[in-house]
């Protein structure tokens, strides 16, 4: 099956890129990043600035760009039957340059898992803008780390996110 992401979402002060792979079926089914209900990435969110999660998905992605943060995914478009990256065949990387000339203010690049890293390290786009690019462990359920060694790592998101603030 040939899946479609989603437009990024970013505002033009964005620090930091969290870049998925691609979304799963419940996400693509929702229209949403990050939309299947045990995925730990919004409550990883909420969580780092002691938030209370919103369960509106308008203010999830409000709160995600008060802080500076950029959703967008690695391929714009690929082929995958289910929601495995491990499935996912001929992806095309995302317009990583268009990204950039409207949310210019992004240093570091977090990969949402490995998938979302091979495909951002094949795409050169770091390097062309000499950004910092970590690969994070998954929020996916399928990444079976617990939810708090997921949110440790991920607390180089609010460090990113809040970098050069007095």
């Amino acid at each position: 099956m040939r899946c479609e992401g989603f437009p990024f979402e970013a505002g033009p002060d964005a620090r930091v890129l969290v870049l998925g792979s691609m979304p799963g079926i419940a996400s693509l089914r929702a229209g949403q990043y990050y939309a299947h209900p045990r995925n730990a990435f919004w409550p990883i969110v909420f969580s780092l600035w002691e938030a209370p999660l919103a369960a509106d998905y308008a203010q999830r992605l409000a709160f995600a760009r008060a802080h500076r943060i950029a959703l967008w995914d690695a391929a714009h478009t690929c082929e995958r039957e289910g929601s495995l990256d491990a499935d996912m065949r001929r992806a095309e990387p995302n317009d990583f340059d268009g990204l950039m000339a409207l949310a210019p203010g992004i240093r570091t690049v977090l990969c949402n898992g490995a998938a979302s890293h091979a495909i951002v390290m094949r795409s050169g786009f770091p390097a062309r803008y000499g950004l910092r690019v970590l690969r994070m462990p998954s929020t996916s359920p399928a990444h079976t780390m617990p939810f708090e060694q997921k949110r440790a790592a991920w607390r180089v998101l609010r460090e990113a996110a809040e970098e050069g603030e007095a």
